[in-house]
């Protein structure tokens, strides 16, 4: 009898377009540190690939019918990208824009909306804004690095910057741009699907990118497929979907697709170029876009699946095995799915823990003391060291339109940082998140986050602690003043100046709560790495 209720419970969480448990092949996805770059930048320099690990939550999936996308945006290997919080005002805003990295050229069109979001510090290798969102109430999380094997780059090359002679042959759009072309002027989640396809069709990319869109009652995420291609797909309301620098959609209604598009777009030839160039590896039944789209290779083993696999089995840790010979999934596999039903509503304190893991509870916790430590740091955590910044999108349907949107986001190493609540509806950022410099600083979150790693991870059995406990009293104090500023603000009736006022105050009492604590907890770990010190000596003078 328990075992026909684990069977029922597996197959309520297992999600697909049919709503039954089917398996996929096996796909390999290629290491992204070896993923060759695609375009060069000032003075022959080359841009890191970023790896990053992307986890989206459908509205009946989470606690409070929100829908949630949340994102690490971390920095290429080999180096650390300060990041900074940034409110861009729709007014007066530019005609064209031009990529740094691929020297493209694009248009733009007459009216912008305003929006906040997570550019680069320094500015000098383009904007790089990463994830916002705008006055519309719509938010956009670019990109999740992604791959494609080798027909598919044979049949639809990447658009790559260039020289043919002495004329220069600029390339596609990538990460770079796609937050800043797409974040000022939709207005829907579907209508950011569109017009990223309509400028992947005419400018294409010289990257592969996976790129999500919510508003507060839909998330889509799209996979681009060569130059310029894509695939989009809705993320059922209740389910979840984790992403780590792989192809990752697993099935594909193509008839809905040129049909009613009710959870389905694409490209508006795909057909024929799949047809053309025998990209569907399928014998009958449902397409699979993993495995005609997707890459083939080993080297993902220890570095994209174990991370879907780690969530997997923590937002669904009775449906499946994920321990030994008998495991439905292991670290290796290849099959697990894109999308699931969670055992339990999703929060986004969860998505937290998720985003900073370092495979706890499991043999290869880099952090790993006790046991069989054979396997200790043999795959790549989801929280690295040069994670950039997390951000967290909650999107849900309220009477004042100014309360729709909180941003949740951190700086640094989410192993020991605190996500923070901000309302999305403002005219400014508190300076504590926005100040970030090319000098170091602790007046600045970012720094003062780096700082807190690096120390806290060279002392980490004892700054554990420190950092647990400044993790839980920040979060709840913040979201405290966030429900606190929600009710102050439905009580009447008020005009657009006093709602703005309050939701700034808001955000300054968060930035202070912030700011006092985080300082705390540098004073804290800095005590406790000092003390580990290699010329430490326990007696003081006589």
């Amino acid at each position: 009898m328990k075992e026909k209720k684990k069977e029922q419970k597996r197959r309520k969480c297992f999600y697909n377009t049919n709503k039954s448990i089917k398996t996929v092949g096996l796909y390999g996805y290629i290491d992204i540190n070896t993923y060759a770059n695609y375009t060069k930048i000032k003075n022959n320099e080359r841009r890191n690939l970023m790896s990053c690990t992307t986890l989206l939550v459908g509205r009946s999936a989470s606690y409070d019918g929100s829908t949630m996308i949340a994102r690490n945006m971390d920095s290429g290997s080999g180096e650390y990208t300060p990041k900074k919080m940034l409110r861009v005002s729709g007014k007066n805003a530019p005609k064209k824009y031009k990529s740094v990295l691929s020297h493209v050229e694009i248009p733009l069109p007459e009216k912008a909306l305003d929006y906040i979001c997570f550019p680069d510090a320094l500015g000098d290798k383009g904007i790089w804004a990463g994830a916002g969102t705008n006055s519309a109430n719509v938010s956009v999380s670019a990109t999740e690095t992604i791959t494609s094997n080798e027909l598919v780059q044979a049949a639809d090359p990447l658009v790559v910057l260039h020289k043919e002679g002495r004329k220069e042959i600029p390339g596609g759009i990538g990460e770079e741009d796609m937050t800043s072309l797409l974040l000022p002027y939709i207005h829907t989640a579907r209508e950011g699907v569109v017009r990223l396809g309509e400028l992947l069709e005419k400018y294409g990319t010289y990257e592969m990118n996976g790129v999500a869109f919510s508003d507060t009652k839909e998330i889509w995420w799209l996979e681009t497929i060569g130059g310029h291609h894509f695939i989009a797909k809705k993320v059922p309301d209740d389910a979840y979907v984790m992403m780590a620098n792989q192809q990752g959609i697993d099935s594909f209604d193509l008839e809905d697709a040129f049909g009613k598009q009710k959870e389905h777009i694409c490209s508006k030839d795909l057909r024929e170029f799949m047809a053309e160039h025998h990209l569907n590896l399928d014998f009958e039944g449902d397409f699979n876009p993993r495995a005609a789209f997707g890459s083939h290779s080993d080297a993902d083993h220890v570095y994209n699946t174990p991370r879907t696999w780690y969530i997997l089995r923590r937002l669904n840790p009775n449906t499946f095995r994920y321990e030994g010979e008998s495991a439905d999934f292991k670290p290796d596999s290849d099959d697990i799915p894109w999308a699931m039903v969670p055992e339990r509503k999703i929060t986004p304190m969860d998505v937290k823990y998720l985003l900073s893991t370092h495979f706890q509870g499991t043999a290869y916790d880099c952090y790993g003391k006790f046991g069989d430590l054979s396997r200790v740091g043999q795959i790549r955590p989801i929280g690295i060291e040069r994670t950039s910044f997390l951000s967290l999108h909650q999107n849900k349907e309220e009477k004042c339109k100014d309360l729709e949107c909180i941003t949740w986001f951190t700086f640094g190493a989410n192993v020991f940082n605190a996500l923070i609540p901000m309302f999305s509806a403002v005219t400014k950022i508190p300076n504590y998140f926005s100040n970030t410099k090319k000098e170091v600083s602790t007046d600045s979150f970012y720094w003062q986050n780096r700082l807190i790693g690096a120390m806290a991870d060279a002392s980490y059995q004892k700054s554990r602690f420190h950092v647990e406990r400044y993790q839980g009293s920040v979060q709840a104090k913040c979201y405290q003043l966030i429900e606190e500023c929600k009710k102050e603000v439905s009580k009447k009736k008020r005009d657009q100046s006093e709602i703005t006022a309050l939701l700034e105050e808001c955000n300054e009492k968060i930035a202070a709560i912030c700011k006092k604590e985080t300082a705390e907890l540098l004073d804290k770990v800095l005590y406790e790495a000092s003390s580990i010190m290699k010329n430490c000596y326990s007696r003081s003078d006589a």
